[in-house]
């Protein structure tokens, strides 16, 4: 793995640690400020802007029943100035796979793009069947 792998699963380890924390401020600084940024919670329209999804967290950290959430089975690839993390949120009521996409600011890594969503029942650990991979 490189450095630049392992500094962006720091950065999506530090965005699930500020959402189970709650923390609306560490939340803030791990979003990037140079790049439009958007993100899709599962069931929600699309969010573009920084404006509309900063609120979005503010509503969900700050709200009641902030669900409680772990990250499992990250991956990380980066090219250059941008990389994603995909991974398994794993909350009380269920999974969730995900997609966090990263952006290299002023020499760190800041999330530029989060995309949760459902898994289908019972496959949360099956490998697509090949001719899907190609």
């Amino acid at each position: 793995m490189s450095g630049d792998e392992e500094a962006v699963l720091a950065a999506n380890a530090a965005f699930y640690a500020a959402f189970d924390r709650r923390d609306i401020d560490a939340m803030d600084a791990i979003w990037a400020r140079s790049s439009l940024v958007a993100c899709v919670h599962p069931g929600w329209r699309p969010l573009r802007g920084r404006a509309e999804v900063m609120a979005s967290w503010r509503a969900i950290l700050l709200g009641p029943g902030a669900p409680s959430i772990r990250c499992a089975q990250p991956s990380a690839h980066a090219c250059g100035d941008t990389a994603f993390v995909v991974c398994v949120e794993k909350l009380p009521g269920g999974d969730l796979v995900a997609s966090n996409f990263f952006v290299r600011e002023d020499s760190a890594w800041k999330l530029l793009h989060h995309h949760a969503g459902p898994i289908a029942r019972g496959d949360e650990e099956e490998t697509p069947p090949p001719d899907l991979l190609n």
